[in-house]
């Protein structure tokens, strides 16, 4: 609940930061001289990559989220079997064991998005974030039931 919490008001302000600088942008545009004007395109390119930049994250966070809601109700959500250090932080060779696991899993069965959903997972607990997205990306796509590359 704090993750959603702190992901709703850092969207806050990002909005409103894209609102001023977008302000701002508008106002360099009415001076007209040619080093405004160009000025003013600049500062509204930024806000327009934001809010592109965080429409998708959040697209993408909720349709994860769903595939979590999903894979609960089934009951195959992946169980917390990884050993920590006395500060809560993930042990390194638990993680590494554990992907191993999931690794082999999804091999076995690359057209399931569970397998997918589950392997994100140990992704993220090995550290390994990117891979982590590209990993629950295809288990959307595969949920969703749309063609995925390889």
């Amino acid at each position: 609940m704090r993750a959603k919490i702190t992901y709703v008001v850092t969207a806050v302000v990002l909005v409103f930061y894209f609102v001023l600088a977008g302000d701002r942008g508008v106002m360099l545009l009415r001076e007209g001289t040619a080093l405004t004007v160009t000025f003013g395109v600049a500062v509204l390119v930024m806000p327009v990559i934001g809010v592109w930049f965080l429409w998708a994250n959040t697209r993408f966070v909720t349709k994860a989220n769903r595939l979590g809601e999903l894979l609960e109700a089934e009951g195959g959500l992946p169980v917390d079997e990884l050993r920590r250090d006395s500060y809560g932080r993930i042990d390194r060779d638990s993680a590494d064991e554990v992907f191993a696991r999931r690794r082999a899993e999804t091999e076995d069965a690359p057209g399931d998005w569970r397998c997918w959903f589950r392997l994100a997972v140990a992704y993220r607990d090995a550290r390994d974030t990117p891979r982590a997205r590209k990993a629950m990306q295809r288990a959307i796509a595969l949920q969703e039931g749309r063609s995925v590359g390889v």
